[in-house]
């Protein structure tokens, strides 16, 4: 529990005196004053955006403009947005355009609307992108007005500097705005439609795996041998065994485990289809984390970063890890693990591919379009799960065993 800050007095804001540096004064919940060293006092709220957590400081006005009882008041409208699950920075910058029926003001709308549903690190490119390299050019125009040249304009300035597949998603993002702002009544139609064509095709990069048996083999045993710390050691060693995408490994919290049931809920926020996962945990799998639990099971996460304990690992701390082990991003990547199990669960192992379409936690629909939930084809899922452990451990000890070929249900 975070310890409870004394509230400031009406009294204590008035008679704040400047100090040799600049000094915060806190009233809690996020709120403190500012007292700077030329003698001014800013109201400022703290908070962590939702869904990714980081910190953002937003000003809600300078004293004695606004006075104690009035930045509380917006302090606790701020609050009340953040527990409807909105980012009050994103809604200032959204009411600070709106009523112009902009393209930036659509947008901010737009996005306002619909991150809530997106993976953070999803919302947090879409945004990027559309401040970078939309709103300098026609951010300020009125989306009513605007036609497929002036988007086609911002597309090729992206893609002059290289970034086709870059110039594929503001386009894509961009029909998003539009397709919203024709159904908010701002815009008769989605010019971006015209637009079909007018980019060249960007080449498709499969993320870098392996897929044969002996490469696979000398993987695992070079997985086995590395030397760098432990938590890193035993992420590298889970990796195959559960095929999770690398950022849902690299942020795995003990909290998400029951080890005793051999079972890992990912949450919704974690997952790109915004959906709760369940990973079958293999016996290989469960020694694993029994062994590292001591080291890291009084923190949150599994693999704590080695400067700051209270934040995962970086997203680039696997993929060194291999590179230290002769596996550059051309012949493997972590992410290559699902391509991995994808195509050996099925072409070597037989099990059904609705069922590893499932446990890869790709969008898989019944016979009539409805999607499964997360324990569907739990047995069979957990089955498939300690057979693909036992046949990696097998490749891994240079056993010329031949697995049997076998179809579930």
């Amino acid at each position: 529990m975070p310890k409870r800050v004394a509230p400031l007095s009406p009294s204590a804001v008035a008679n704040a005196k400047p100090q040799a540096a600049a000094q915060t004064l806190r009233d809690g919940y996020g709120l403190s004053l500012l007292v700077e060293t030329g003698g001014g006092k800013l109201w400022r709220f703290d908070y962590r955006r939702p869904g990714s957590g980081k910190r953002n400081t937003l000003s809600l006005g300078t004293y004695p403009d606004v006075s104690l009882k009035r930045a509380r008041e917006r302090r606790d409208a701020m609050r009340r947005a953040l527990a409807d699950g909105i980012d009050p920075g994103e809604q200032r910058k959204a009411e600070a355009v709106a009523g112009a029926d902009t393209f930036e003001a659509v947008a901010r709308e737009w996005f306002a609307k619909f991150s809530g549903q997106w993976v953070p690190s999803h919302g947090d490119k879409i945004i990027r992108r559309l401040e970078r390299d939309l709103f300098p050019w026609i951010g300020a125009k009125p989306i009513a007005d605007l036609a497929a040249p002036d988007v086609l304009a911002c597309l090729r300035r992206i893609e002059a500097r290289g970034a086709l597949e870059t110039a594929h998603r503001a386009h894509q993002n961009c029909g998003q705005v539009f397709r919203y702002a024709v159904a908010t009544g701002r815009a008769q139609g989605d010019v971006t439609r015209d637009l079909r064509g007018s980019l060249p095709a960007p080449k498709v990069q499969n993320f870098a795996s392996i897929t044969e048996p002996a490469r696979v083999a000398e993987l695992l045993r070079a997985i086995e041998g590395f030397t760098g710390t432990f938590p890193v050691r035993c992420a590298l060693k889970l990796s195959p065994l559960v095929f999770v995408r690398p950022g849902e490994l690299r942020q795995a919290e003990w909290a998400e485990f029951d080890l005793d049931a051999a079972e890992w809920i990912i949450p919704a926020h974690k997952m790109k289809m915004r959906e709760p996962h369940l990973v079958p945990l293999s016996t290989q799998a469960v020694a694993i984390l029994r062994e590292l639990h001591p080291l890291t099971g009084a923190g949150r996460y599994l693999f704590p970063g080695t400067r700051d304990r209270k934040k995962a690992i970086s997203n680039v701390t696997l993929a060194a890890a291999f590179k230290r082990m002769g596996y550059d991003g051309q012949t493997f990547t972590p992410h290559g693990f699902r391509a991995m199990a994808r195509t050996l669960l099925d072409e070597t192992l037989g099990f059904r591919v609705d069922v590893i379409e499932h446990q890869l936690a790709h969008a898989v629909r019944d016979a009539n379009g409805r999607a499964y939930n997360r324990t569907s084809f739990l047995p069979e899922r957990r089955t498939m799960m300690q057979a693909w452990s036992d046949y990696l451990g097998t490749l891994r000890e240079g056993s010329n065993v031949v697995p049997m070929r076998r179809r579930t249900g």
